[in-house]
């Protein structure tokens, strides 16, 4: 079960020609696109599926500066000041709040890893803090969990994935964006050693730029161009309650749940203490890269061999233009649900606070997230092939700093001066 999707009317028909082509209709790709947009830059977005059906509706909503690596943070500093502009800047809701999150240790060694990190964000100018355990139970009443302590960032917030992307697509085709939903990339095309435009399924588009923002796809559609870019998935189970009476607007993340209120008053609560890692021909070849992952974080991986496992290794990893794509044969990745971890999720977070035991959920769903090795994104052009620039690899931050990045990727598609210092997400690093 997918959450609904606040729906876009997009064009039934593609160009001959534009300046830029965006693969790919999450929330990076159609800010991206807004932005080009409003900067006179002829641009046209292909999703293979719907705008915002995968990862970008899926996420818990989350605007967070708290534990990010220092290097990253820039980048969610400039994404707070475009959530909170971006009703007008688009004239529609987000449902962007920004109500602080909370992050809270059970033990001494769990606030260890918070103090570490203030530390290593000292110079950067935010206002998170550490918190008591008497302080968090004035900040979150009702609560029965022994906390050691907490960390605490009141500039966090959170908007409604089902509501954002698509309120970023519709603006960007009213200030000109061709947006074109249905519609597979199945490869790109090149002159004189550089992009000279783009095969879909319905015809060729000659351009001069393309920018891949497509998530875990990005992976299968470079290695079909010989460009390799480590990228493994990771599935979150999700439920949403019933609107109800809660203890916080604050957004609260246990070591083993986390819960943040919804628009219509319910809550968005996950197991956060496990994930599930689909078993997938990639484990096999780039999963060298991902052993200290493995090592650090053993106990959050829950491994499973199901129909996602099935599924990737029926897709093709090699094909031509001519040929129908793996994006066409799978348009949206809907992952199944983990109902163990949601119920875990629910007996720890009504075990901390009790008003939520009699919570009814009304809706589950899972996600996909796109992990690369030091869960940074890779933002950036791509040397070997002139014309091409990444947005992707956001291993499940993007949603939070998804208008920054789309911006980003934006600048350094139209060689305008970048919104930050982008040499943290070069390809290179690999």
């Amino acid at each position: 079960m997918a959450p609904r999707i606040e729906p876009v009317e997009t064009s039934q028909e593609i160009p001959a020609r534009c300046q830029v082509v965006v693969i790919g209709g999450g929330i990076v790709g159609v800010t991206a696109a807004l932005t080009l947009a409003e900067r006179g830059i002829p641009v046209v977005l292909l999703e293979k599926g719907r705008i915002a059906a995968e990862q970008s509706s899926r996420n818990l909503g989350w605007v967070r500066k708290t534990s990010r690596g220092a290097a990253d943070v820039p980048m969610a500093q400039a994404a707070d000041r475009l959530w909170a502009d971006l009703p007008a800047r688009i004239g529609r809701t987000v449902g962007y709040r920004q109500a602080g999150i909370m992050f809270l240790a059970r033990s001494e060694a769990e606030m260890e890893v918070h103090r570490a990190w203030l530390a290593s964000v000292e110079a950067l100018g935010l206002d998170a803090r550490l918190l008591s355990p008497a302080q968090i139970d004035r900040s979150v009443p009702g609560g029965q969990g022994r906390w050691a302590g907490g960390l605490f960032t009141p500039s966090d917030g959170r908007a409604e994935p089902t509501l954002a992307t698509s309120a970023i697509a519709a603006a960007a085709q009213e200030k000109g964006a061709v947006i074109v939903e249905h519609c597979a990339v199945r490869t790109v095309q090149t002159s004189a050693g550089r992009i000279s435009g783009v095969v879909t399924e319905r015809g060729e588009i000659a351009c001069d730029q393309v920018l891949l923002a497509g998530g875990l796809w990005s992976r299968r559609f470079l290695g079909n161009l010989g460009i390799g870019l480590p990228i493994l998935p990771l599935t979150c189970s999700v439920f949403r309650t019933a609107p109800m009476e809660g203890p916080t607007d604050i957004a609260v993340g246990g070591p083993d749940f986390s819960f943040r209120k919804h628009i219509d008053g319910g809550f968005i609560v996950t197991q956060r203490g496990a994930l599930s890692s689909p078993l997938v021909l990639d484990h096999l070849l780039v999963g060298r890269r991902y052993m200290h992952l493995l090592r650090d974080q053993r106990g959050l991986l829950r491994i499973t061999l199901n129909r996602q496992s099935l599924t990737d290794l029926r897709l093709a990893r090699r094909w031509s233009g001519k040929q129908v794509s793996p994006f066409e044969k799978l348009r949206v990745m809907d992952p199944p649900t983990l109902p163990a971890l949601n119920r875990e999720a629910m007996e720890n977070l009504s075990a901390a606070w009790p008003a939520f035991a009699n919570a009814r959920i009304v809706e589950a769903w899972a996600g996909t997230m796109d992990i690369t090795p030091d869960s940074l994104p890779v933002i950036g052009p791509v040397a070997s092939m002139p014309g091409l620039t990444l947005a992707t690899g956001f291993s499940g931050h993007g949603f939070g700093t998804g208008p920054a990045a789309g911006q980003l990727a934006a600048d350094l598609v139209s060689g305008a001066e970048p919104l930050v210092d982008p040499s943290p997400y070069r390809l290179e690093r690999f």
